[in-house]
């Protein structure tokens, strides 16, 4: 499906968020709030989402706009790589989530790994910063910057969390059903390069 309309809605709200932010003329301030409620009726109308939930998660935030960030863990054990089962679709991911204010994006992953995971971990290297509008993920109304961190296991054991329901190691020719708007199937292979080569330069974009 072409989803050309999403990027301009996107785009349409950064303009009018940081329109908002920054603007004093009270004129030019109900232009911005105009131009915002264009976005919010651009997804109403290609989505299923309400307009409220739309303008509740999409259209609330203040401030600069910018993208939002994704923390994933990468874990490697006996060439597998550790993924969870995720509650809400029943798909596998890299333990990971949203980054945290006041945390640094070594310190989100250690903390998001023992919250999915049960294992406490060492952050070792990051390994990509990747946009995810240049990946095979679906549609989704945010601009994601995603940043995979190698670590280690340092102790813990398995055990499942609030938003996942299994823990588990795979290999690269033994990959369970992947959790597209998390991870994909490119993406997690990618990681085991860096695994058979330790040389790797750091992915960007």
């Amino acid at each position: 499906m072409d989803t050309k309309w999403l990027e301009w809605a996107k785009q349409i709200q950064a303009i009018s968020q940081i329109g908002l932010t920054y603007s004093k003329d009270p004129y030019d301030l109900e232009r911005y709030e105009a131009l915002r409620e264009l976005s919010v009726d651009i997804l109403a109308n290609y989505t299923t989402a309400g307009r409220e939930q739309i303008s509740l998660t999409f259209a609330s935030e203040t401030g600069y706009a910018t993208p939002k960030v994704d923390i994933r863990a990468v874990i490697f054990e006996k060439d597998q790589v550790l993924l969870v089962r995720e509650k809400i679709d029943g798909a596998w991911s890299l333990p990971g989530g949203w980054a945290d204010i006041g945390y640094s994006p070594s310190e989100v992953a250690v903390k998001e790994v023992k919250e999915e995971s049960g294992y406490d971990v060492k952050p070792m290297r990051l390994l990509a910063v990747l946009d995810k509008k240049f990946h095979q993920h679906p549609p989704e109304p945010y601009h994601v910057y995603k940043m995979f961190i190698q670590c280690k296991i340092i102790g813990g054991e398995a055990i499942s969390g609030l938003e996942t329901s299994e823990v588990a190691f795979f290999g690269r020719d033994r990959l369970p059903e992947l959790s597209a708007e998390r991870n994909t199937a490119a993406q997690i292979q990618t990681m085991f390069e860096f695994l058979h080569n330790p040389a790797k330069e750091t992915l960007l974009d």
